[in-house]
């Protein structure tokens, strides 16, 4: 395993569907990253988390669900894993999701944030899904869940159709110039809609779900 040393503590928390005929060696080879990182031989030996509190890394055959909600110890290193995985993933997932990391600093105590220090800790949001357009729709899906939550406080939800609608507008137009870009044999601009989010908001709590 991961040196006890190591100065962050990493969590990934998601729930992928798999499409149908996927076999638990298909879903190991997929994983690899994650329990390889771990300094693991196999998928089982590498799926408990860190916690035991946690599921760590489970695979249901009878609802092709990928459940993860796994911290091991490591470094900023684990990014490369990220976009390993992510790849990885889009070739067995049956529909858009998202997938939450979280960094936290290990060395970062109490006096450190009184002294004003800033943390490695750190959020990222990655998405999978077997094409870009599974993978638009499920940040899309997301980012109006969001938005009509932050402004149901303040006006009721049959007032905010017009919100959607633009934010709609806006995956639309994403998708025709991603759309545009591979007819044309260049790379989408952008961050091709795998990752979004990166620190900021103060620290986030050890174990949030």
């Amino acid at each position: 395993m991961k040196n006890d040393n190591a100065p962050l503590e990493i969590h990934v928390h998601g729930d992928v569907p798999i499409k149908p005929g996927t076999d638990i060696k298909a879903i190991q080879e997929a994983l690899k990253p994650l329990w390889h990182y771990a300094g693991a031989r196999t998928l089982s030996e590498g799926s408990p988390s860190l916690y035991e509190e946690e599921p760590g890394i489970r695979f249901d055959l009878n609802t092709l669900r990928l459940q993860l909600c796994w911290t091991v110890r490591g470094d900023d290193d684990f990014r490369m894993v990220m976009e390993d995985l992510c790849m990885n993933l889009n070739e067995l997932s049956a529909a858009g999701t998202q997938i939450e990391v979280t960094f936290y600093d290990t060395e970062f105590d109490d006096e450190d944030e009184a002294s004003g220090a800033d943390s490695r800790d750190d959020f990222v949001m990655l998405f999978v899904g077997p094409d870009p357009a599974a993978i638009m729709q499920a940040q899309r899906d997301l980012l109006i869940h969001d938005v009509v939550n932050m402004m149901e406080r303040h006006f009721d939800g049959s007032e905010l159709s017009g919100v959607v609608a633009e934010i709609d507008k806006l995956f639309s137009q994403r998708f025709d110039n991603l759309v545009s870009s591979l007819e044309l044999g260049k790379p989408p601009r952008g961050s091709g809609g795998n990752s979004s989010g990166h620190g900021g908001g103060g620290r986030r709590p050890r174990h949030l779900h």
